[in-house]
């Protein structure tokens, strides 16, 4: 018996789901590939100033004109596909595998 939580594709082959876990803020960039790909609306974009993990101490993001960036809306709603990781381009993911009960 796996450790971990497992699937099975239609093919046959098992593989192991790796669960979205957390989302860098800071390094982000809003562009929305993330919450394009997720089949299941894990995602929201947000203001940076209602981010979780986004302060700006130094003033050094005023002339910024992207003032989004993705926050984890309903993660216990991933299947684990890691299609959000695949499209980011700041690698901005976290991912864990869920231990079997």
């Amino acid at each position: 018996m796996s450790e971990f939580v497992t699937g099975t594709t239609f093919g046959g082959t098992v593989w192991t789901p790796n669960y979205v876990t957390d989302l860098n803020q800071r390094t982000c960039i809003g562009c929305g590939r993330c919450f394009k790909v997720c089949p299941r609306d894990v995602f929201d974009l947000i203001d940076k100033d209602d981010a979780d993990d986004f302060d700006d101490d130094y003033g050094d993001f005023e002339d910024d004109d992207n003032t989004m960036v993705m926050s984890l809306k309903n993660p216990a709603d991933c299947i684990g596909c890691e299609a959000c990781s695949k499209v980011c381009p700041k690698d901005c993911f976290t991912h864990e595998h869920k231990q079997a009960a």
